[in-house]
């Protein structure tokens, strides 16, 4: 399977791409950059990529499962509790594609703030 790499600046999260439609939207759009948001244990931000919402979009996630959110065309990792988020899981704004999976820990990205820049590359 392909590799993307996410870098924020203070740190990089390797993932592998999953066999889905959206991870072959994304791969073909890449490099990309964006500045990242952040909302409760997820950071986001926006791509320029339009995919639909696939037939097994959720939003409940298990951290290290990384996400397309079709309503804000916006890749979304979630590592913990979000606002809307009940007892201990990991609950995004809506339901959203998983296009990946992270390599490493996505508890890192607690570290990484809102305006950080965000960029997205092929890495194998």
């Amino acid at each position: 399977m392909a590799r993307i790499r996410f870098d924020f600046g203070t740190l990089a999260l390797d993932a592998e791409l999953l066999d889905t439609p959206t991870a072959g939207l994304i791969a073909a759009a890449l490099p990309m950059r964006a500045s990242a948001l952040t909302w409760g244990e997820e950071v986001y931000f926006e791509i320029p990529v339009a995919a639909a919402r696939e037939a097994n979009a959720r939003a409940v996630i298990t951290p290290g499962e990384i996400a397309y959110w079709p309503e804000g065309r916006c890749i979304a990792i979630g590592f913990g509790r979000t606002p809307i988020s009940r007892a201990d899981e990991t609950r995004l704004a809506s339901p959203c594609n998983i296009f990946a999976r992270a390599l490493s820990d996505v508890k890192a990205l607690a570290r990484v703030k809102a305006g950080a820049s965000a960029t997205v590359i092929a890495v194998g």
